[in-house]
């Protein structure tokens, strides 16, 4: 049955004029209760139902402000995704609110009410978690696109890169270099950006048949966690000959540990990371990458929203964009291991 302010103040005993105050942000100019509206907001929440009226008015009522939900500003993909995003609200007469909700879902859903009670036109999202239900209901209410990260089995319009391919290919450059002992140290490992990733380094292996040598471990896009997990690594039996890291953070807190423990890329160990950085040309040796299309993403999260909230275009366009692997010097052939140590 479709919910209706009607069928919401029956079960709640009250008038549809009540339901409707308090909906549609009258509740103090008529004096209602805070109960009375905790009660009400209570019961739409559980029922799925989203104020028309309040839907009609975030349309027609511009502020010209858009909001960039992200999982950590202070890694530069974000910052660089956020970077393309404000150039093209900045190009329409748009200003950004960025917020981080730092990785936790609380966060999240209290920085995607407050987003929408200060009534920004639309908002652009990066999510953490895998809950879409609070993404869905927001999006009932205002424009909303996902970016980099996405929900299986959900219509909310997304552009991310073609992650799959992008791992598969990384490894593959290794298995093809020789390479039977590679490791994978991972991120935040529900995020669908490491789940394809993780996918694409384990179908490689399988391809080869050396499933059985799968090594994955981490939990976090950070460098910390990119340190970490590469010393521990680098003290176990069999040493890995190459380690695929699922970010540019990763990588950075790898090529520390690699070189605080005196090995030397690629001669000791080779390496491959997920993400572009121009840093990472002026490493020692220049790192071999997986680049993605950042500027194109952020620009089409963008593109997508804006046709919702100018034209009222509700396309549910989910986009995956090819990468491109970029040859470093940081992949070392194991036949050539083997005839500098002959």
């Amino acid at each position: 049955m479709k919910e209706t302010l009607s069928s919401i103040a029956a079960r709640l005993g009250v008038s549809t004029t009540t339901v409707s105050r308090v909906l549609g942000g009258k509740a103090d100019k008529y004096r209602i209760s805070q109960e009375m509206i905790d009660r009400v907001e209570a019961e739409a929440r559980r029922c799925g139902y989203m104020s028309q009226f309040l839907a009609q008015k975030l349309r027609k009522v511009r502020t010209h402000t858009i909001g960039l939900v992200l999982p950590s500003i202070t890694n530069p993909y974000f910052a660089d995704i956020a970077s393309a995003i404000i150039t093209k609200a900045q190009e329409k007469g748009y200003t950004t609110i960025i917020v981080d909700s730092m990785e936790n879902e609380e966060n999240q859903r209290d920085v995607l009410s407050t987003l929408v009670s200060r009534k920004v036109d639309g908002i652009i999202a990066a999510p953490c978690g895998t809950d879409a239900a609070f993404f869905e209901e927001v999006r009932k209410s205002i424009p909303l696109v996902l970016v980099d990260r996405y929900f299986e089995n959900s219509r909310i319009p997304y552009v991310t890169s073609n992650n799959y391919k992008g791992a598969f290919e990384a490894v593959e450059m290794l298995l093809q270099s020789g390479h039977r002992e590679i490791a994978c140290i991972q991120g935040e490992k529900e995020s669908s950006p490491n789940k394809a990733r993780v996918q694409g380094y384990r179908d490689a292996l399988r391809m080869y048949g050396l499933e059985e040598k799968c090594r994955i471990s981490g939990e976090a896009f950070s460098i910390q966690n990119g340190y970490l997990e590469t010393k521990l690594l680098l003290n176990r039996s069999p040493r890995p000959t190459a380690i695929f890291a699922l970010s540019y953070t990763i990588v950075l807190g790898a090529l520390k540990a690699i070189n605080d423990s005196e090995y030397r890329i690629p001669e000791d160990i080779s390496i491959i990371s997920f993400d572009d950085h121009t840093t990472l040309d002026y490493t020692s040796p220049a790192i071999s990458r997986v680049s993605q299309p950042v500027e194109e993403m952020g620009g089409l999260a963008a593109k997508i929203l804006f046709d919702y909230i100018e034209n009222g275009n509700e396309n549910i366009t989910q986009l995956k964009l090819s990468t491109t692997l970029v040859s470093g010097a940081s992949v070392l052939s194991r036949e050539d291991v083997a005839s500098a140590e002959d």
